[in-house]
């Protein structure tokens, strides 16, 4: 295993292993490199969009990939096509506004969205279905979905940060 060398919490997944374990281990990669990419700031920090064209922030995408979680694998993968949105129901609710949303709060319903993920999955294999707009939808495709959507916002993640205090890489 190769060891992240900014925080012994990421692992990088080796370079054999059986599928699940690949799939499952680059998502727990790109969860923690979101999760590091807004720690060491303050709420503001967090809060800020310092692209002025764009609604994105730290603290929003995590709402965000709350959101997502919910999404394919408690409403797909699980079938509960009941779940409410965690942040409301119009376009971007979760990235904007953020004048009320608290950090601790959200990040728990991260955290909380995640561990339901990891528990429905469990008792899976990577063929099992859901229902994706009536379309079939396997957890292979929802976990390299997964893997794609993380890796794509982390990238967000990684410039904001920069714009935020100067941090890069890691």
């Amino acid at each position: 295993m190769i060891e992240d060398l900014e925080d012994g919490r990421r692992k990088e997944p080796e370079f054999l292993l059986p599928e699940r374990e690949m799939l499952e281990r680059w998502l727990e990669f790109h969860r923690m490199t979101l999760l590091l990419k807004c720690e060491g700031l303050d709420g503001a920090s967090r809060k800020a969009r310092p692209v002025g064209t764009s609604k994105l922030s730290l603290h929003g995408l995590i709402r965000h990939m709350a959101e997502v979680e919910r999404n394919w694998f408690r409403g797909v993968l699980a079938g509960d096509t009941d779940a409410p949105y965690i942040f409301g129901d119009s376009e971007d609710a979760e990235m904007v506004p953020l004048d009320e949303a608290r950090w601790e709060d959200d990040l728990n319903i991260w955290h909380a969205e995640c561990d339901f993920s990891r528990k429905e999955v469990a008792s899976r294999s990577l063929d099992d279905t859901g229902l994706h707009r009536g379309e079939p939808c396997s957890l292979r495709w929802i976990y390299l979905h997964m893997i794609e959507e993380y890796a794509r916002h982390n990238g967000h993640a990684d410039l904001i940060r920069e714009m935020v205090d100067g941090r890069v890489g890691w």
